[in-house]
């Protein structure tokens, strides 16, 4: 296609507008997204041969490797050799100072220019500065180009959470369409090709009309395969040989390392220049295309493609330092063992160092297979890191398996210390499972086994893990006689790590117990863990800090907890940390009256992890509670396999949240006997002072349920107007809160008409379907004429549509067309596309006004909050 690209000129222009802005210091994001060969390639290259002479630029791309290099992408870029990003990937003993440099390199020259393709390869250290990088780059005056696949497959995962994470960043969104049919018969002008039929069998695939047009049969090709290998065969014979090596080296092959891989014979690549099947770039050589090159690599016979890579393992080692993820890729490919047991380990240790912990976990269960190749201790060694990757990952159960068989190994060889240190890091694994008692009694274990050894730095983590146990599972004075253990240990042996972790749990801990100095422990543990590194700590510091301003009904605070938190741990990559984060915004969102937004936030919670654990814990019973207040038939089974998960799992916060829950659909399907059975279970474990809020809530479910109930003497407000009948001060008390629901709940307490009547009137707006219910038998009682509810069909799904169904119909009905519902979803356009269409069918409908028509006749109404 050249540089001048056909039907391409407002992306272009779109991206021109982006860099006229960074001239006027107002920095942004540009998102170039499409199918593999619409021409986002295309698109960027032609951009920045525009905008190279006005403006510094730094073009880069990922790698499709098996387990894509740490910061790969950034390492490749053109830097100098004393640039601040360039000085901070080159001092691997501090990464977290990559993120700040990034941004002194993007304001070092006004304007700067980032352009990073292909970012659905990039491993997850570089997501994470990426996502860093856009969130301040609109005051540095810097434009960010980003290239991605939106297939369903793209869409997913680590790449799926950044682009959900640039809400409210300043974003130009760039979908690739196809070519029009007069595009594609302007292309193939001169051809003697049909244009219609090249149309007809590429569907205006850039990549697969050039591809087709090239191909040089008179046949048309009837696949891009097809397409590639025509091209490819009309080359000579050494030229097709040199292609095949390249073709197992992903991305691009350096000059060095085509020299090493081709000898003289590099220069029949000359041929293969011309005919447009590789580029040559400033440092290296590349297919066109990376299409091109994948199908010419799986057209080689298997053994002929392991020696091929077993040639690039070859040359890769004798380059000296040879990329450590580059030299696996290829080992694997090869089925070279041996290079793969002695660098795989050490590399996926260097990748998690990082942060880029997906790549690390591909990187030892690369190693696992061959496992007995390495010596005892290694294998120990490798099967506890991978344990602790597998957690990372959120595959708890996996993460237990591997753990425990590293302690046994630990066990063999006689390493107490070791094998005790694995066995904390077993006890955190079973505690993420929900397998509670199992996890405290590994802590024991672990306690035990370091306090004989005498190891004061490794008994501090295991003293330090036995009292977060304790304290979160309601035991808080047992809990802070440990931590204070492990304090007092890592003290004695110089970790100030697990000295700010302790604080962190003390911070909850003696807020439990009543000591109002808890949360200031919680904020200075953040601050320390923050200023000293421990960036994981920090993420815990800000989810325990949540939860503690969440139950003492702090709610500002908790606001501005969440928005720091949330900011902190999607940008570091600590996703189990943001979803507990999330919750708590859902949360906000339920006592502020928006209950769509809390819906639709926690519903995408629990549809996105499928091991989620005790993260449950957090985000399903407020889902059930939502839907019982909403009167859905399913809300009572659910509550109930909610509340018996959450009290053998014995979390604190989990078995409020869920005994909380069931007491109100106790009430709301009046069912006092079940509201009893939960309260037995539920009270006992809400005695202690930080209780008090759960507490009282629990009892004025009760009272609603008809269970007698005693009042706590200085009991939280506005809870403790309502259980002594002042309904006054209580409905004063919601609404300066700002929450509809208690204040509904407090006014229908009034035993006055007017009252209850507007009680009725807010829980019909709210969709509170069962409160209002509820509030309309006592209007019955007092007299009064009851008024009708919603109509029936704002209280059903008619249709049979989906939850995702549902949400789309939504946002449909707010007006988003299917890219913008694909951004505040985080769902590729395609994806949308298949809904949308599924529920215009269901709904009878041709048209999205008469969907947006459905949607309002059917309450769905929503009005987003619009990315840009």
């Amino acid at each position: 296609m050249g540089r001048h690209l056909l039907e391409r000129d407002a992306e272009l222009g779109l991206l021109a507008d982006a860099v006229a802005g960074a001239f006027v210091g107002q920095g942004s994001i540009a998102l170039v997204t499409g199918e593999a060969g619409i021409g986002k390639t295309s698109i960027v290259r032609t951009f920045a041969d525009r905008v190279r002479d006005t403006s510094r630029l730094l073009l880069t791309a990922c790698d499709d490797l098996m387990a894509p290099r740490t910061l790969g992408a950034l390492r490749d870029a053109p830097l100098a050799a004393d640039s601040p990003l360039a000085v901070a990937l080159a001092d691997d003993r501090r990464p977290d100072r990559v993120f700040p440099a990034l941004l002194d390199e993007l304001a070092r020259e006004a304007p700067t220019v980032l352009v990073v393709e292909d970012v659905h390869w990039a491993d997850d250290a570089t997501l994470d500065l990426l996502l860093y990088a856009a969130r301040r780059i609109e005051s540095i005056g810097a434009v960010l180009v980003l290239t991605y696949r939106d297939s369903a497959a793209e869409a997913q995962g680590p790449l799926h959470r950044l682009l959900g994470a640039l809400a409210g960043c300043p974003v130009r969104r760039m979908p690739l369409a196809p070519l029009s049919p007069a595009a594609v018969a302007s292309l193939s002008a001169g051809t003697g090709r049909d244009a219609a039929a090249v149309y007809a069998i590429t569907g205006g695939n850039p990549f697969f009309v050039t591809e087709s047009l090239a191909a040089g049969d008179d046949a048309l090709p009837a696949s891009i395969v097809e397409a590639v290998l025509a091209r490819f065969r009309q080359l000579s014979r050494p030229c097709r040989d040199a292609l095949a090596q390249l073709s197992v080296v992903p991305s691009y092959a350096s000059f060095d390392l085509a020299g090493r891989l081709l000898g003289p014979a590099v220069d029949v690549l000359a041929e293969a220049e011309l005919a447009g099947v590789v580029e040559v770039r400033a440092d290296s050589l590349t297919f066109r295309h990376e299409l091109a090159r994948r199908v010419v690599e799986q057209s080689l016979p298997t053994l002929l493609r392991r020696r091929l890579n077993q040639a690039v393992v070859t040359a890769l080692r004798a380059q000296g330092r040879p990329e450590q993820a580059r030299l696996v890729h290829h080992a694997v490919q090869a089925g070279d063992v041996a290079t793969l047991l002695e660098i795989a380990p050490d590399a996926a240790r260097e990748a998690a160092a990082a942060g880029a912990h997906r790549q690390a976990l591909v990187l030892f269960e690369s190693v696992l297979p061959y496992l007995p190749g390495l010596a005892e201790a290694e294998q120990a060694a490798v099967l506890d890191d991978a344990g602790w990757e597998l957690y990372n990952a959120h595959r708890f159960q996996d993460a237990v398996r591997s753990g425990r068989e590293a302690a046994r190994r630990y066990e063999r060889l006689g390493d107490r210390v070791a094998q005790g240190g694995c066995l904390v890091r077993v006890s955190r694994h079973l505690f993420m499972t929900g397998m509670t008692d199992e996890a405290e009694q590994v802590a024991r274990e672990a306690v035990d086994l370091l306090g004989a050894a005498g190891d004061d730095a490794a008994l501090a983590h295991a003293c330090l893990y036995l009292g977060a146990i304790l304290a979160l599972t309601g035991r808080p004075e047992l809990g802070v006689a440990s931590l204070e253990v492990a304090r007092r240990l890592a003290a004695r042996s110089d970790q100030p790590g697990p000295a700010v972790l302790c604080l962190n749990y003390l911070g909850g801990a003696n807020a439990e117990l009543g000591d109002p100095t808890g949360r200031s422990d919680l904020r200075a543990s953040i601050a320390a863990s923050v200023s000293g590194g421990f960036y994981e700590y920090a993420a815990r510091g800000y989810t325990n800090l949540a939860e503690l301003l969440y139950r003492e009904g702090r709610l500002t605070e908790l606001d501005d907890c969440v928005r720091d938190g949330l900011s902190f741990t999607r940008e570091r990559g600590f996703w189990s940390h943001a979803y507990n984060l999330e919750v708590h915004r859902c949360l906000l969102l339920l006592r502020r009256g928006d209950w769509a937004g809390a819906e639709a936030g926690l519903r995408l919670l629990v549809d996105s992890v499928d091991d989620p654990g005790m993260l449950f814990a957090y985000s399903e019973p407020w889902l059930a509670r939502l839907a019982a207040r909403r009167g859905a038939p399913a809300a009572g089974p659910q509550l109930a396999r909610v509340w018996e998960r959450a009290t053998a799992q014995r979390l604190q916060i989990g078995v409020a949240y869920a005994g909380i829950a069931y007491l109100e659909w106790a009430w709301l399907a009046d069912r006092p006997h079940t509201a009893r059975a939960v309260a037995d279970q539920l009270l006992p474990r809400l005695q202690h002072p930080g209780a008090a809020l759960f507490l009282s809530e629990a009892l004025r479910y009760l009272a609603l349920a008809g269970v007698p109930v005693t009042a706590l003497p200085g009991g939280p407000e506005p809870y403790a107007s309502v259980l002594r009948g002042d309904w006054q001060s209580a409905t004063a008390q919601w609404r300066a809160v700002g929450d509809p629901y208690e204040t509904a709940l407090a006014l229908a307490g009034s035993g006055r008409v007017s009252e209850t009547l507007e009680a009725v009137r807010m829980l019909d707006d709210l969709g509170a379907t069962a409160a209002a219910d509820r509030v309309r038998d006592r209007l019955r009682a007092l007299g009064s004429r009851v008024p009708r509810g919603p109509q029936r069909q704002t209280r059903a799904n008619p249709a049979g549509l989906t939850e995702r169904q549902l949400g789309v119909l939504r946002l449909l009905g707010a007006g988003l067309t299917n890219a913008e519902i694909a951004d505040r979803l985080v769902l590729s356009v395609r994806t949308v596309d298949h809904h949308v269409a599924a529920v215009l069918v269901k709904l009878g409908v041709h048209s999205r006004h008469q969907a947006r028509a459905a949607a309002a006749d059917l309450g769905l109404t929503d009005q987003p909050e619009l990315v840009g």
